[in-house]
C-alpha cells in the first residue's frame, strides 16, 4: 500500500540477495564437499538440499534484476487512501 511516505530513494534489495546467496552457496557447496569427505552422506544431502534451494532462489533473483525497474508513481500521484476497516 501506498502512503505517501515512501522515501524517495529507496532501492531494490536485489543485489544484497544476491550476494547472501552467493554466500550461501559457497557455503553449501562447502559443507557438501567437507561433510562428504568426512563420511556423513545425511549432513552432505542435507547441504545439498540447501545448494539447491540457493540456487533456485539466486535464479528468481537474477531474473527479477534483469526484468528492470517497475513503474513507481511520482510526486505527482497523491496516496493512497489506506482501506476502511470495521
Amino acid at each position: 500500500m501506498r502512503t505517501g511516505s515512501e522515501p524517495m530513494t529507496a532501492r531494490s534489495p536485489l543485489r544484497m540477495r544476491f550476494w547472501f546467496s552467493v554466500w550461501g552457496l559457497v557455503w553449501a557447496t562447502f559443507g557438501i564437499v567437507a561433510f562428504a569427505l568426512a563420511g556423513r552422506p545425511q549432513w552432505a544431502a542435507a547441504c545439498g538440499v540447501l545448494w539447491l534451494v540457493v540456487t533456485v532462489d539466486m535464479a528468481v533473483v537474477v531474473h527479477r534484476i534483469h526484468q528492470g525497474p517497475h513503474y513507481q508513481p511520482g510526486r505527482d500521484i497523491p496516496p493512497y487512501e489506506p482501506p476502511r476497516t470495521g
